[in-house]
């Protein structure tokens, strides 16, 4: 309401002009400052140069400045100090657009000129809103630092005595956190009702453990699994995390909505209409965020364009954390630069019909190169007249370090060895006519001089599947000659194993194929984390659920002397069958020592539960579940461990076998503790009361003979004897039949 002024005094002796409320009137008529400017950024950081340099630094700064937009004619102004005649160490810049400014913060802040100067870029409407009078302290405070608090160790699970792995088991609408306990059920951590709206996942290295919610994403941790942070991504539906757990990306198919009149935590105007967000987790701020891009086609064997299905993980980290990658629409892959998020070089790198790309998962360690860079491997179709290419490019010098033409390529897909010591390109070949269609594999020897392939064509069948054994160089590949119909009948599939051949000298010859089982329907290869040993299964079936338990390295007689394999480094042996009815996931723990087989309600409602196994095959326990959705083992972050450690402890296994054994012999003994518990509590109550007896009976005048157990009553002149029978167990052994 406006200030009544009818009784204001008008007699200027008595006339006060502080009486009157202007507040309305300010309000109205206030100048818009920020209107107009959005389009200036002040540039902060600069050196402070003579009057006669200050063109030449104009002139440097525009070559960056212009990088991101349009600086407009003379619209760079950089006072002087009249007393030094030297610029101030700032500058004024105006831009054509204010969505060029935006660009000029978001990329350009940060940006090093020199080793001493550090560009800083901000927007003039921010300095002028958080800088205005009275928001900003003339005077210099010291910063309070806040007393330190101490915070939940995020690893304590990795220092259990027994050295047991957790699991996380999503049933029914419970989540829980268990530690794994051999034959005996799972002991439990921690059970929630209702902790996840959609599924649960952990970080690579087992530090948080996710929750997806309809606001976004929360990390959960501790010994009291306390909430961690929480991202703001209202929709989310998909989350992936760097290697090092630095950063984390969350998707959802649904553009944001930000609304400025109801904000949503973390997220600005900037985010709306994105689908992508990367966050700092450690900040818990979004570092850029990203709307989907039109997924490329491909064409089929006879030419017809087939639109291929959004590739997730879309952004791609590489093995630091340095970088993170995603293809723009087949035509380049744009690199980021982590964590300014700001384009490697100011520009994507062109591959022209670029269909797929893969980091290494390691830092690969390439002969004769001295400074080791991140690789990545990508692959581009047949174009007109020009064949279809493999390449690898190292980043950041995006030095292309080897290539390989392809012809009569239908797809191909790229298969990385843990330790990026091969990388394998699985090709699907069609005949000159389309009618026929084959694969070999193309292998790239990464650390070898001049990155060498080598070719596997001995493959007649289509690969449906590919798996390198983890910190090994043996394979697995299933094949089929039926045709990959989407029908409930599974094909018949042939199961081969590779290896590479034994070399003077401990390196790695040329792969040579180990054994083919035919006749199968197994679609899924699941290698131990630690290698050597394999699972073969078929999944999702409603006619097969077989269970392959094979062994690469196992010990055969030494009398066993025709034998191909002893040319190979493999010894290969099936170590057991089973089945899991409706099978749907395969987990193995992260020690190599447990597999977890799982029937899922995501997938089907019918008996859901688990199976749990040792990597020999030997089944543990089963447990039927209703509406049973996930089991996922807890990862472990690498070994502090050094190689030379390793190799002791292998050395000196037998002698820990002896310690374990011991602790498995206590353990076993103890696992019927509560029965012993309970009888040990029912003596007590026995020994309570014969002793409370034979008191009674003293005071009554009882003669008591305790040594031989007999207690010698009298009354009227009568002599009663009670003996006491007493049981005592020897010696006690278990036999089992079967």
């Amino acid at each position: 309401m406006a200030p009544s002024y009818e009784n204001l005094p008008i007699d200027d002796e008595e006339f006060d002009e502080s009486q009157i409320d202007f507040t309305d009137l300010e309000e109205q008529y206030q100048v818009r400052l920020d209107e107009g400017l959005d389009a200036f950024v002040v540039v902060d950081g600069l050196p402070k140069v003579p009057e006669d340099n200050k063109a030449k630094l104009v002139k440097f700064i525009l070559r960056k400045l212009n990088s991101v937009g349009k600086v407009k004619e003379d619209g760079v102004y950089m006072p002087l100090n009249e007393e030094t005649g030297q610029t101030e160490g700032f500058a004024f810049v105006e831009y054509s657009a204010p969505s060029e400014a935006v660009a000029a913060v978001k990329q350009l802040h940060g940006t090093p000129l020199d080793k001493k100067h550090t560009m800083a870029v901000n927007k003039l409407t921010d300095i002028d809103r958080y800088g205005r009078e009275g928001r900003i302290d003339e005077e210099y405070h010291p910063p309070e630092i806040e007393p330190f608090q101490q915070k939940e160790h995020l690893r304590s699970w990795l220092g259990d005595p027994d050295a047991r792995d957790q699991m996380v088991m999503f049933r029914g609408d419970k989540v829980g956190v268990f530690w794994n306990e051999k034959e005996d059920a799972p002991e439990q951590v921690v059970d929630r009702e209702n902790w996840t709206e959609s599924f649960v996942q952990w970080s690579p290295l087992g530090t948080y453990l996710t929750s997806i919610h309809a606001q976004g994403v929360q990390l959960w941790g501790g010994k009291a699994w306390s909430r961690q942070k929480r991202f703001a991504h209202p929709g989310v539906n998909l989350v992936d995390f760097s290697p090092n757990e630095k950063y984390v990306t969350t998707w959802s198919h649904r553009p944001l909505q930000v609304d400025e009149n109801h904000p949503v935590p973390s997220l600005s105007l900037e985010e709306d209409g994105k689908n992508y967000i990367i966050w700092d987790i450690a900040t818990g701020k979004p570092l850029r965020s990203f709307a989907t891009l039109e997924v490329p086609t491909s064409t089929d064997a006879e030419g017809n364009p087939v639109k291929k299905k959004m590739q997730w993980p879309t952004f791609k980290w590489s093995a630091d954390d340095k970088y993170v990658a995603r293809m723009t629409q087949g035509q380049s892959i744009s690199i980021y630069e982590l964590p300014r998020m700001n384009l490697l070089d100011k520009a994507s790198v062109k591959i022209e019909g670029v269909m797929d790309f893969e980091w290494a998962p390691a830092t690969p360690k390439r002969d004769g190169v001295r400074t080791y860079e991140q690789l990545f491997c990508y692959w581009t179709p047949e174009l007109g007249s020009n064949p279809a290419k493999v390449g690898l490019m190292s980043i950041p010098s995006k030095e292309v370090v080897r290539t390989r033409n392809l012809f009569n390529v239908s797809d191909a897909k790229l298969h990385w060895q843990s330790e990026a010591a091969y990388v394998c390109v699985k090709v699907d070949r069609h005949s000159k006519s389309k009618k026929s269609m084959a694969t070999n594999l193309e292998i790239f020897r990464v650390r070898e001089k001049g990155v060498p392939v080598e070719v596997v064509d001995s493959i007649k069948d289509t690969v449906i599947n590919f798996a390198w054994e983890p910190k090994g160089s043996r394979f697995v590949l299933i094949t089929t000659a039926e045709p990959l119909a989407q029908t409930a009948v599974p094909p018949k599939t042939a199961v081969s194993f590779f290896a590479p051949e034994k070399v003077k000298g401990g390196g790695v010859g040329n792969f040579r194929h180990i054994r083919t089982i035919d006749k199968k329907n197994s679609n899924a290869i699941y290698w131990s984390p630690k290698g050597r040993f394999v699972v073969v299964a078929t999944l999702q079936s409603q006619q097969s659920c077989d269970l392959d338990f094979w062994d690469l390295s196992f010990e055969k007689p030494k009398d066993d002397k025709d034998d191909k394999e002893k040319e190979l480094n493999a010894n290969l042996q099936l170590m057991a069958t089973a089945e899991h009815y409706g099978v749907t996931d395969i987990e193995w723990d992260p020690t190599g020592r447990y597999v977890a087989t799982v029937a899922s309600a995501f997938r089907h409602q019918m008996e859901n539960g688990y199976h749990l196994y040792d990597f020999k095959g030997t089944l543990l326990r089963e447990e039927h579940i209703d509406r049973f959705k996930q089991l996922i083992w807890r990862p472990r972050p690498a070994t502090l461990l050094s190689k030379e450690e390793q190799a002791e402890i292998r050395k000196n296994l037998r002698n820990y076998s002896k310690i374990f054994d011991e602790q498995d012999l206590a353990k076993k003994n103890t696992a019927n503790r509560q029965v012993v518990e309970a009888r040990r509590r029912l003596l007590q109550e026995w020994l309570a009361w014969r002793e409370s007896m034979i008191q009674m009976l003293k005071e009554e005048g009882a003669e008591i003979e305790l040594n031989n157990g007999k207690v010698r009553t009298d009354h009227d002149g009568e002599v009663e004897e009670i003996e006491e029978i007493v049981e005592e167990i020897i010696e006690e052994t278990e036999e089992v039949i079967g």
